[in-house]
């Protein structure tokens, strides 16, 4: 939804959820990022934007409540975007829930979405897409993404989808 504003990215490292098209497979062990001080991470997106988008690897593997209540403290917005395989932690501004089938999003996760967002790796993806849209709030924007290795083949197929059913974009 958000797409083309001025954010500054925060990638967590750790992620067990283990999608095999992960783009980022780098950030899937958390040993080989050293962890960053609160304060530092405050200071730099500070200097950037006055939005923050907060990723992965999975950033709730870990209690995000202190880094996002640290950002929003000093007047910035927080967004999130999460499998929602882990608890919901920290009071986010924006919330992308983009669920994975190796580890489905907590039940919780639904109501409080601002966005969802589904990628698209096979025609099935549709259905799964499909089965989460019925679970989010009205307020929640639908998207489709195409997965990375695959986008010249499922783009057409996501365009012919969201003209027959635009409640998705």
């Amino acid at each position: 939804f958000h797409t083309g504003l001025s954010a500054y990215f925060v990638r967590i490292g750790g992620c067990d959820v283990g999608c095999h098209w992960c783009d980022v497979k780098e950030s899937w062990n958390p040993d080989t990022h050293p962890p960053t001080p609160i304060e530092h991470i405050v200071n730099n997106a500070s200097k950037y934007s006055d939005t923050v988008v907060v990723t992965g690897g999975e950033p709730l593997t870990w209690d995000m409540s202190p880094l996002v209540s640290a950002l929003q403290g000093k007047g910035m917005k927080v967004h999130v975007e999460t499998s929602g395989a882990y608890p919901l932690t920290g009071s986010w501004d924006w919330i992308c829930l983009s669920p994975k089938k190796t580890a489905p999003p907590k039940a919780n996760y639904y109501a409080q979405a601002n966005e969802l967002k589904v990628i698209v790796h096979n025609l099935n993806d549709f259905k799964w897409a499909e089965q989460h849209a019925d679970l989010v709030g009205e307020q929640c924007q639908l998207f489709l993404q195409p997965e990375w290795s695959k986008r010249e083949e499922m783009m057409p197929l996501i365009v012919d989808y969201v003209m027959n059913n635009p409640h998705w974009r």
